[in-house]
């Protein structure tokens, strides 16, 4: 095991992605950020929290559950949970690891289905690398090449009582 980002870093990191994501922001008010559970959603909150504190606007937020919309599970047991209409919204797409890109392209199918947005932007903590559909993401915390057999593993204090990246 090998910590890649401690709690510093990764707060870095969540700061320089806000700054990147405001910087690129036509109207901060049509602006909407989408965490997929789990830990996107806490990313998110904490992204949130820093445009509030640089900016004092309170963006929308949504914590979104993309199961229905994976292709690799069964759908009949899974309702959407999202009440959220995203037309014309800015979307900003967080997530914890980006990898091959199935989580996304799930998401972005679900964001869909409940309207059409402006546009739609990812942000993640980790670019591992390894994509099997074409899809990259606008705001990245830290590029780490990986073997496919490695696993990236991101421990937040919501969930895991100590902020860290690790590879194994």
């Amino acid at each position: 095991m090998k910590i890649l980002l401690d709690k510093d870093d990764i707060k870095r990191s969540l700061t320089r992605i806000t700054h990147e994501i405001l910087e690129n922001s036509q109207d901060i008010n049509n602006l909407v950020l989408v965490g997929i559970k789990t830990r996107g959603e806490f990313l998110m909150e904490r992204i949130a929290l820093n445009i509030l504190n640089f900016e004092k606007v309170k963006v929308d937020t949504v914590a979104f559950n993309i199961s229905f919309w994976r292709d690799d599970s069964k759908k009949s047991s899974i309702k959407p949970d999202v009440n959220y209409d995203f037309s014309n919204k800015q979307v900003i797409l967080i997530d914890d690891v980006l990898f091959s890109g199935r989580t996304i392209r799930a998401a972005m199918d679900g964001i869909i289905s409940h309207g059409r947005p402006q546009t739609i932007q990812l942000a993640v903590l980790i670019d591992r690398g390894h994509r099997e559909f074409p899809i990259r993401a606008d705001y990245v915390g830290k590029n780490i090449p990986t073997a496919k057999n490695e696993n990236v593993k991101v421990n937040l204090l919501e969930t895991d009582d100590i902020d860290q990246v690790i590879i194994k």
